[in-house]
């Protein structure tokens, strides 16, 4: 048994069975995942996976008590590998963060700028994607910290502390009608094409329910995962643009107008999320402070750890 075989165990589930996915993650070919699951499933007397053919459908009940052993050997390693990182050097090293491309764009820079001030033999490394991206980098140890505003919250393996809250922003061309409207509703918005986030990315839950809960189907004639194509599509006429309100500048966005949208849906906060019970250098508790200030490196290492090791223990036991 090897790390590269418990390895392909892991990315085997998150890859829903694809072994060509599997491969292309672990950089490898599939000829060779194939090769050293048939060799574990000899090794060990068991099978694995459920086939059809060749084809692999999910886990047999050996295969998931494996699965839970090998993420948790691997968090292992991945933890001592931490470990001699902590103690080597606190001032050098990669820190990695993922993220949406709005808090990217819009409210990571000023924070990335003084953090290279205070630490500048740090390599940064910022991976775009959508939450459950950010989230999954997060779980393998990819990534140190992921910012989001949705689902990181609800995920109970990631400790999260507030960054910032936000609001929706409403975005239209110059001489839109609806820079006349004094009281702009969602009745009004409800019957015009609308140009907004994806599900599952920026808030777009808040404005599925503000709408949901006035009884009202929006027209949602363009989805799209960032701030700037939304914007580019508002320019050509396409819709009315909602989006963060911190992603439109007016001194870039010329041509644009914003319009308040406070009074028609919720506010959002943007979470940081460190893995639990992880070990981290100490610039990567500096990062998290410097953009939210109010936290306390003891109360945000507590968070972490302390919390974590007793629900380990836990784990262990089982």
């Amino acid at each position: 048994m090897n790390f590269q075989q418990l390895k392909i165990i892991r990315e085997s589930a998150r890859c829903n069975y694809n072994l060509t996915e599997v491969a292309n993650t672990l950089f490898t070919s599939q000829s060779g995942v194939s090769r050293h699951i048939r060799e574990l499933e000899e090794e060990l007397g068991i099978e694995i996976y459920i086939r059809r053919g060749k084809r692999l459908l999910g886990m047999t009940e050996p295969g998931k008590e494996l699965l839970t052993v090998a993420e948790r050997m691997l968090n292992d390693a991945n933890q001592i590998r931490r470990l001699a990182d902590v103690f080597s050097n606190n001032d050098s090293g990669q820190l990695h963060i993922a993220t949406t491309h709005t808090q990217a764009r819009y409210s990571l820079p000023r924070v990335i700028k003084e953090f290279r001030l205070l630490y500048p033999q740090v390599k940064l490394v910022i991976s775009q994607g959508n939450p459950q991206e950010i989230a999954a980098m997060l779980h393998s140890g990819e990534a140190d910290i992921g910012i989001a505003t949705e689902l990181l919250m609800s995920d109970e393996s990631v400790a999260t502390f507030p960054y910032y809250r936000w609001h929706h922003a409403i975005v239209v061309p110059e001489n839109h009608p609806l820079t006349q409207e004094p009281n702009i509703t969602l009745e009004t918005l409800s019957t015009l094409p609308l140009i907004t986030y994806r599900q599952g990315i920026t808030g777009r839950s808040r404005l599925d329910n503000a709408f949901k809960n006035a009884g009202l189907t929006p027209d949602i004639a363009l989805s799209a995962q960032d701030s700037d194509v939304i914007k580019t599509y508002v320019e050509l006429g396409m819709g009315v643009g909602i989006l963060a309100d911190m992603s439109y500048e007016a001194h870039r966005d010329k041509g644009l107008v914003r319009l308040n949208a406070e009074h028609l849906f919720d506010a959002n906060t943007v979470w940081l999320g460190l893995k639990r019970g992880q070990l981290q250098r100490n610039f990567i508790w500096f990062f998290i402070q410097l953009c939210n200030p109010t936290l306390s490196l003891h109360d945000i290492k507590e968070k972490v750890l302390a919390e974590a090791t007793e629900e380990m223990v836990i784990d262990y036991q089982i």
